[in-house]
C-alpha cells in the first residue's frame, strides 16, 4: 500500500526519562503477543513497539469495542483483538485513499480477518473521519496523528482539519473511554511545515488538541522514548530510521457527570 511507503515501521531505542509512568506488561497481553499465526513482518516489530507494555498501559481488556485509526497493515489490530476476545471487537479504520488495492497487501486483510473474525475494516474519506457515537472503549493512534497536520496531491490527501477529526473522535469514545497516542516527537515551531518536512509533531501540539476536544491528559510513558534522536531530521532519513524518539500519550473522555 503507498501509505505504507510514508508510515513504515521504525524501531526505536528506548532511553527513560524522569517522571514519567512506567508499565509492566499483563500476562494476558503477553500472552496474545505471543502467540502463533502472526505476520512474520509483525512480530520483528515487537521489540521496538513494545506491544505488550503499551496495551497494558492502555487499559486494554477482553471485551472491550477498540478502533484502531489508520490502521495501516494491521499490526495493532490483530494483537488488539486476540485480547479483546470473542466478546470484544476491534474496528480497523483506513482512509479510503490508502485502502489496499494489490493482491498482496488485499491478502494481508483477507488473513488477518480470517485469523480474527472480531475485527472489521472500514474505509473513510481521509478528511472526514466518521465513526457511531459511543461505539469505542479504546481508540490506538499510532504514529498517524501527525497526519492530520498532512497534505499531499500524490497521495489524494487534501488539507484536513484536525480539530474536526477530534469533534467526531470525541463523540464515538464512550465516556470514561481511552484514545492512546504514540509518534514521533519533533520540536516547536509551524505544525504542517513540521510535519511536511520531517513527519513528526510536537508533543506539546498533541496535548493541546485533544485538550481543546474535551479529553484528559490521563498519562503518559517513556517506554518509547530516545534521548538520542535528532528531532531535526526526517522519519525516514536512513540515520535516525528506527531510531525515532516516540512519546506515549494516554487520553481519557471524563465520565458524564451526574446532577
Amino acid at each position: 500500500m503507498k501509505r505504507l511507503l510514508l508510515l513504515a515501521p521504525l524501531l526505536i531505542v528506548a532511553a527513560p526519562l524522569p517522571g514519567l509512568a512506567k508499565q509492566a506488561p499483563r500476562p494476558d497481553i503477553a500472552a496474545a503477543v505471543a502467540a502463533p499465526g502472526r505476520a512474520a513482518s509483525d512480530i520483528k516489530l515487537d521489540d521496538s513497539r513494545k506491544p505488550a507494555e503499551v496495551l497494558a498501559f492502555a487499559g486494554l481488556k477482553p471485551g472491550m469495542s477498540v478502533g484502531d485509526v489508520m490502521a495501516g497493515a494491521g499490526y495493532w489490530t490483530e494483537i488488539m483483538a486476540r485480547v479483546v476476545g470473542a466478546k470484544g471487537k476491534v474496528v480497523a479504520y483506513e482512509p479510503s485513499q490508502f485502502m489496499p488495492t494489490e493482491a498482496k497487501d488485499k491478502a494481508v486483510w483477507t488473513g488477518l480477518i480470517a485469523r480474527n473474525p472480531n475485527v472489521t475494516q472500514v474505509a473513510y474519506p481521509f478528511d472526514a473521519f466518521a465513526a457511531p457515537a459511543g461505539s469505542l472503549d479504546l481508540v490506538m493512534m499510532n504514529l498517524v496523528y501527525h497526519d492530520l497536520y498532512w497534505e499531499s496531491a500524490q497521495f489524494k490527501v487534501p488539507r484536513t482539519d484536525p480539530a474536526a477529526f477530534l469533534r467526531v473522535l470525541y463523540k464515538a469514545v464512550k465516556p470514561g473511554g481511552t484514545v492512546m497516542v504514540i509518534d514521533h516527537v519533533a520540536t516547536p515551531g509551524d505544525t504542517r511545515a513540521t510535519v511536511e518536512k520531517v513527519h513528526r509533531i510536537d508533543p506539546a501540539v498533541v496535548k493541546a488538541d485533544f485538550k481543546a476536544a474535551g479529553f484528559v491528559l490521563d498519562g503518559e510513558s517513556d517506554m518509547l522514548r530516545n534521548a538520542g534522536d535528532d528531532h531535526s531530521k526526517l522519519v525516514f532519513d536512513p540515520s535516525v530510521r528506527g531510531k525515532t524518539d516516540r512519546f506515549v500519550f494516554r487520553f481519557r473522555k471524563p465520565k458524564a457527570r451526574r446532577s
